[in-house]
């Protein structure tokens, strides 16, 4: 597992919990610097905070020569975030020999849910792994 990734540098993703296929990661966030135009945390931010953990609980079961891609991502909203500690946790919905669904909440410190996202991960081996 290469941890921190480059985006979970830029945007400050620590690490809360890391198992085998699973991860919980935490963020900060404020309006002033994540917020779109009504003054609330962008969904986009969301989206990549629940991305990031989900290749993080995905990496946790990737072995030598192997590598893997996202392949889908879906995201409903649920709650609106101001300024707020964030808590994304993924696990596997379903796990194949190539293809993974996983699910991630992601949780407001009132421990209300602010959005679900779901995604497909597809395990990349041999020559489709070399590269990446």
């Amino acid at each position: 597992m290469r941890y921190p990734t480059a985006i979970s540098r830029l945007l400050d993703f620590q690490i809360v919990d890391v198992g085998e296929g699973t991860a919980s990661l935490r963020a900060e966030v404020d309006p002033a610097r994540h917020g779109n135009q009504q003054g609330t945390v962008h969904g986009g931010f969301l989206v990549e905070l629940a991305d990031a953990a989900i290749g993080t609980a995905h990496s946790t079961l990737m072995r030598p020569g192997e590598t893997f891609t996202s392949i889908d991502i879906r995201a409903a909203f649920l709650r609106p975030v101001w300024s707020d500690v964030l808590v994304a946790t993924a696990r596997p919905s379903h796990s194949g020999r190539t293809i993974t669904h996983y699910a991630c909440d992601i949780v407001r410190s009132d421990g209300k849910p602010a959005a679900t996202v779901t995604s497909t991960v597809m395990t990349l081996r041999g020559e489709r792994a070399e590269g990446r």
